[in-house]
């Protein structure tokens, strides 16, 4: 499939070229998915698409599933912008649990064998524990390495979004790339 290509578009008028609803419907419909599709529905519906940031939308997203304590995986590069999320979270009522990437101060030769840099490494696990152990009803993460990103959401027991994707050359907007911007 490559919807891409497509020049019908039929699925947009729900006539679609390809129907596998029947596989999935029936989870949309479940008790557990529900309140996710009620709560996304309300930050687009009746000409909201558009109108909230993409903070915004978390903060709102959180409020509305009832979320108090919020945690936060942010890479240590963006120590400052963690702190000004903290203070925004907290500016919105919430509990925020700010939690660097490198929490426990591993060294890359205890997690990587072989590997002989005595740097201290990134800790995706050692996030994902330390949120767990927080207690965090919903987590952030902030411009985590990609394969960190992935490590940290195999290992999180709770609901998370992206606030951040980390692009050291795009000043962390990697869709400039498909722009010709780079």
């Amino acid at each position: 499939m490559d919807c891409t290509k497509c020049t019908f578009k039929g699925c947009r008028a729900s006539q679609p070229c390809v129907d596998k609803s029947g596989e999935y419907l029936e989870e949309y419909l479940s008790d557990e998915t529900q309140p996710y599709v009620k709560t996304a529905s309300s930050l687009i519906d009746n000409g909201r698409a558009g109108t909230l940031t993409r903070l915004d939308e978390i903060i709102e997203f959180v409020k509305t599933r009832g979320y108090q304590k919020v945690g936060v995986a942010y890479c240590y590069g963006m120590e400052n912008q963690a702190k000004l999320l903290r203070e925004y979270l907290e500016r919105s009522g919430l509990k925020p649990e700010m939690v660097s990437c490198t929490v426990d101060g591993l060294r890359e030769s205890q997690i990587a064998p072989g590997k002989q840099a005595n740097a201290v490494s990134c800790n995706p696990l050692g996030q994902a524990h330390a949120l767990k152990a927080a207690g965090v009803d919903f987590a952030i993460l902030m411009g985590l390495c990609l394969g960190h990103d992935i490590l940290l959401q195999k290992h999180l027991d709770m609901d998370f979004t992206t606030f951040v994707v980390k692009d050291r050359v795009l000043n962390h907007n990697p869709l400039l790339a498909l722009t010709g911007n780079s």
